[in-house]
């Protein structure tokens, strides 16, 4: 009589535990790692800011060897990096007035502004995003999260054209979104515009603060700073309501 009884399977040979090579280099990429070597990073560049006082090019002026087209490149990408670094924009759109007047020092400013928010967003997605995300809890906090995620454009050209929000918050709250880089450089481009052109006109016009353009740059920044603090005022009540 044939044996009808089950045979138990073979067990599976266990999984070999990764080395410690791999467990090293998964402890590297979680997202606690990456938000370490973010706030590394930052903290080096205000670290280099506090050491170089880029601020000094108000007062000292510009290197005498760099001139031309050459001097306004320069300046942009120094500008960005200084942005990166928490200096803050007023006072690098005036030092970009003062160096290169009003049409280049527009450009330089609005370009170092670009690529100062460009670098920005790019460290907080890649190495702050994973481990923040989990964090938005509140209701304001998801509030701004889905209107940044949903309306990225519009609602990053709003915060742009209003000096209430610090620029440097502004990209890493935008970073910590799900809003594109495409929408976001670009309404930095746009959005900057006024506010930079206002300080870099003074900047222009600091020898001469009784001229019409100097008093109309001053008037301006003054005005859209009160409009920025009774939006804020308005949108707060508007919260606390809902």
């Amino acid at each position: 009589m044939l044996d009808t009884v089950p045979r138990p399977l073979p067990r599976p040979a266990p999984e070999p535990s990764p080395g410690l090579a791999v467990r090293c280099f998964r402890v590297l990429l979680s997202p606690w790692s990456r938000f370490a070597l973010l706030v590394a990073v930052l903290g080096a560049a205000g670290a280099a800011v506090l050491l170089y006082e880029p601020q000094k090019l108000l007062a000292d002026g510009w290197p005498p060897q760099f001139s031309g087209a050459a001097a306004v490149v320069l300046f942009a990408v120094a500008y960005g990096l200084c942005a990166v670094a928490f200096v803050p924009r007023p006072l690098l759109s005036l030092a970009a007035g003062a160096l290169f007047g009003s049409a280049f020092g527009l450009l330089a400013a609005v370009a170092g502004s670009v690529l100062g928010a460009g670098i920005s967003f790019g460290l907080v997605r890649f190495l702050g995003q994973g481990a923040l995300r989990p964090l938005l809890r509140g209701r304001w906090l998801l509030a701004a999260d889905g209107q940044l995620s949903e309306h990225g454009f519009r609602s990053m050209m709003a915060i742009r054209l209003f000096p209430g929000v610090p620029f440097a918050a502004a990209n890493y709250c935008a970073a910590v979104s799900r809003m594109r880089w495409a929408p976001f450089l670009l309404a930095t481009g746009l959005g900057t515009i006024p506010n930079t052109a206002a300080y870099v006109i003074a900047g222009s016009e600091a020898s001469s603060p009784t001229s019409p353009m100097f008093l109309i740059a001053t008037g301006f920044i003054v005005l859209t700073g009160v409009a920025a603090a009774v939006v804020a005022w308005r949108q707060r009540h508007r919260l606390r309501r809902r």
